[in-house]
């Protein structure tokens, strides 16, 4: 049980980061960095743009290097949460694909940031003047995986991730035959 656990997470962390790069070597190969091509006028267009910050342009700033260090530590530590996560858990393979998209998201924008030292971003969602910070295939695995993780973590009975739980009713008299 224990290893089909290790291959779903594993195996969506490996989609994930093998669309995120392809889509971004596609993405550099066609597109000049800092130009769009429109998609739907108005409303989406491809670009190709470098964010050297976080999520929503977060210290994306030219001028510091430590950011840099920042992320390779958070990303680090959320694989080893994930990993934790997994081991600790029942078995809900739902839990398993939704920790596997997170990962291989994070995993996705790393190897950018060691790579070129920033995240290559190229997907532009805009209505009129008002732009979504743009975005790429590794944070759209990482969105899905953190829904998929939480819709699977709500939908758990109370007390399924905990090994005692199980024979918690039978202890306490309230489920069986408490004699």
């Amino acid at each position: 049980m224990m290893r089909r656990r290790y291959r779903i997470l594993g195996g969506m962390a490996l989609l994930a980061l093998a669309l995120d790069q392809l889509s971004k070597y596609i993405v550099m190969q066609t597109i000049p960095e800092h130009r769009s091509v429109p998609v739907i006028q108005g409303l989406f267009d491809l670009v190709n743009i470098r964010n050297r910050g976080a999520a929503f342009g977060f210290l994306n700033r030219s001028d510091i290097e430590w950011q840099f260090w920042l992320f390779l530590v958070a990303t680090a530590v959320a694989a080893w949460a994930i990993f934790m996560l997994v081991r600790s858990s029942h078995e809900d393979p739902w839990l398993f694909a939704g920790l596997g998209l997170v990962l291989g998201g994070a995993l996705g924008n790393l190897v950018d940031r060691v790579r070129f030292r920033a995240v290559v971003d190229f997907l532009d969602v805009y209505w009129g003047d008002w732009h979504w910070p743009a975005f790429n295939v590794a944070d759209s695995a990482i969105f899905v995986g953190a829904a998929l993780a939480c819709l699977a973590m709500w939908r758990q009975p109370s007390g399924a991730g905990d090994k005692t739980g199980r024979n918690a009713g039978k202890a306490s008299g309230k489920g069986g035959n408490a004699a």
